[in-house]
């Protein structure tokens, strides 16, 4: 016979049981998802003539056969997961934000620019100025797209897809100028001095530091998603927006809020590939970070923190792709293959879900 105390516990701990029921949910859609792409992706491989056992075994050992292999795959990470760690905040406030490739690649000019122009600083000074100034060019780029849709209405997905163009323009445009290398065959600045260089995070190997930074990060994210105020109101915006303004949330303040963070989370990635992986700006370094992301933060069910193992998923499949084609023949193109069918198969789940909910 069940006490009140008893019946007491039971009612508190049934919402988070329906909490986790809902969480495993997702995550075992993302695991349909990238069974069901790797299983037709083998048939792709069947029909190429090749055994998709032999394929997948070479694309895990390229991706995890060694310690190696693994930093390569912890720095391709990185980007990733800061990235769409800032495009799942936008989306749980239902701004839809496209714009990371281009927030990533003003970050990493702005950071570039301090590493070039501000020698003479300690490391101590010089790396965390160079990281900030990312962060803040970053956080710029994505404030123009705010301003532009608040003020005159103009839907964020439009001003973000076009801004990335302009971004990527305006990066060309400064390594023809000011900040490139005079005779160098490839458009690009200058080797950084050693003082910008973002530390090793293991000595001895190529981690860096960006993976403990991007990892905090989700934390961080996390934590203000589901345990502020801020967060809340960012959740209310999302869930309905005629409810926030009756509530008395500002939908202007919260656009600004949610794509100022994810500006400034895609301008340090920006910042940690100059100055942790190139030691320099180059040109078109950001391709296909900002819309992977977007693949990244829906497989990751717009969690900060389901989106680390998605964008550990994508950064070892890249990882071990080159592997994989070294060894079978089987084309690296198959990866993207693999992961755009993930993401039909997630998408298919998240509108299953959906309707059955209502």
């Amino acid at each position: 016979m069940s006490t009140p105390a008893s019946s007491t516990r039971a009612a508190w701990c049934l919402p988070d049981l329906l909490v986790a029921a809902r969480r495993a949910g997702a995550l075992w859609r993302a695991a349909a998802s990238v069974g069901m792409a790797f299983l037709l992706t083998a048939m792709l491989i069947l029909l190429a003539g090749k055994n998709p056992l032999t394929a997948y075994y070479h694309l895990l050992t390229g991706a995890l056969g060694g310690w190696d292999r693994v930093v390569v795959g912890l720095n391709k990470t990185t980007p990733y997961l800061l990235c769409a760690v800032g495009i799942a905040l936008c989306f749980r406030g239902r701004v839809i934000n496209i714009g990371a490739e281009g927030q990533l690649a003003l970050g990493g000019a702005a950071a570039s620019a301090v590493a070039l122009f501000a020698t003479g600083l300690p490391a101590w000074l010089l790396l965390p100025l160079a990281l900030a100034a990312g962060a803040a060019g970053g956080a710029a780029w994505a404030g123009l797209a705010a301003t532009i849709r608040v003020t005159r209405g103009v839907h964020e997905v439009l001003v973000t897809l076009l801004l990335n163009f302009v971004a990527l323009l305006l990066v060309a445009e400064l390594l023809h100028g000011r900040m490139g290398e005079e005779g160098a065959g490839f458009p690009q600045s200058p080797l950084f001095d050693a003082a910008a260089w973002l530390p090793k995070l293991v000595p001895g190997t190529d981690l860096h530091l960006g993976i403990a930074i991007a990892v905090a990060a989700a934390l961080g994210a996390n934590h203000l998603l589901w345990r502020t105020t801020l967060g809340f109101r960012w959740r209310v915006v999302g869930a309905s927006l005629p409810a926030a303004r009756y509530a008395g949330v500002s939908h202007g303040r919260a656009v600004f809020g949610l794509m100022g963070t994810a500006g400034a989370l895609a301008g340090l990635a920006g910042a940690i590939e100059c100055l942790g992986v190139h030691y320099r700006l180059i040109e078109g370094f950001s391709a296909g970070f900002g819309f992977n992301a977007v693949a990244i933060a829906l497989m990751g069910a717009l969690n900060p923190l389901y989106v680390l193992p998605s964008a550990l998923f994508f950064g070892f499949l890249e990882t071990g792709a080159l592997a994989m084609q070294r060894q079978v023949g089987v084309p690296s193109s198959l990866v993207l293959v693999i992961q755009g069918l993930t993401m039909i198969f997630v998408l298919c789940g998240i509108g299953r879900s959906s309707r059955d909910r209502t």
